[in-house]
């Protein structure tokens, strides 16, 4: 509120919080509020305030200089810890390789090498349960028993889609950090690009369920995500190529421009760095 009153640095309207968004507390002063130790080879207790010792999975050592934690409750009912530690990132290979990454919706992203990186989504067996139980809660009345099983078995199917991208992001990063000394991308406007088309009741828009659906796919490939990732692992190595003069991320190392490079919109031109397939 402090922000919003203040006329030198004007912020945004406040807005109520949505119950089961956000969900969740920090801790500071390692040994003073809190302190962690481990219990077993796969458990760990950490100390909470006005609560004791708490158990949670090790799934990684804490490292000493940790200052502070999160404790969050996600949308499918997990409870989560996170310990505040900036990471080191990873050491450049020193071989000069460049490789440039494009990014799009039936190849999640392509590298210049011509390997073709697919994010995982879920199966056909979990998209058609998902369908069913997007069925059910649109025939469920709101407030009552069964709206709320359908919302959590939704939510716990929509977090085994997120962790399996996210974990995808993790490893191809990783790998892509190892191996290259320059990675280029496009800067591509993501917020924009996955806007909604609805538009207003004076001035409707068209083909909005196409545009969602469009939405769907660059939000599904992790095309942020695996940015964020990249420039946190390989800092200073990562360089965003403007997107506005039409340049493939792969023939920004060769130095060719796309308008040279392709035949069509939706095929590209066999150059010798780029396979034949496209990203989109």
């Amino acid at each position: 509120m402090a922000a919003f009153f203040e006329p030198e640095n004007p912020a945004g309207q406040p807005s109520w919080r949505k119950a089961g968004r956000n969900e969740g507390f920090r801790i500071v002063g390692r040994g003073r509020q809190w302190d962690v130790r481990r219990v077993s080879r796969k458990t760990g207790q950490v100390w909470v305030p006005k609560a004791g010792w708490v158990r949670f999975h090790w799934s990684r050592p804490v490292p000493p200089d940790a200052k502070s934690y999160r404790v969050t409750l996600d949308r499918a009912g997990r409870w989560h810890i996170a310990f505040a530690v900036i990471p080191a990132p990873v050491p450049a290979p020193g071989n000069g390789q460049v490789v440039g990454i494009d990014r799009g919706v039936a190849v999640s992203a392509a590298l210049s090498t011509g390997k073709l990186l697919h994010a995982p989504a879920l199966t056909a067996r979990e998209r058609t349960r998902l369908r069913r139980l997007q069925r059910k809660l649109s025939r469920a009345r709101r407030g009552s028993n069964r709206r709320a099983e359908a919302r959590h078995a939704m939510a716990l199917l929509k977090a085994r889609e997120t962790d399996r991208r996210k974990y995808w992001a993790e490893k191809v990063s990783t790998d892509i950090a190892r191996r290259f000394e320059v990675i280029r991308v496009e800067d591509l406007k993501i917020r924009n690009m996955t806007r909604s088309a609805k538009g207003t009741r004076e001035n409707p828009s068209r083909n909005v369920r196409a545009k969602a659906g469009l939405n769907r796919g660059i939000l599904g490939s992790g095309w942020g995500l695996l940015v964020r990732r990249l420039e946190d692992k390989a800092p200073e190595r990562v360089e965003k190529v403007n997107a506005a003069i039409n340049i493939a991320a792969g023939h920004v190392v060769a130095g060719i421009p796309r308008r040279h490079s392709r035949r069509g919109r939706m095929s590209r031109a066999s150059t010798p760095c780029w396979p034949r397939s496209s990203a989109w």
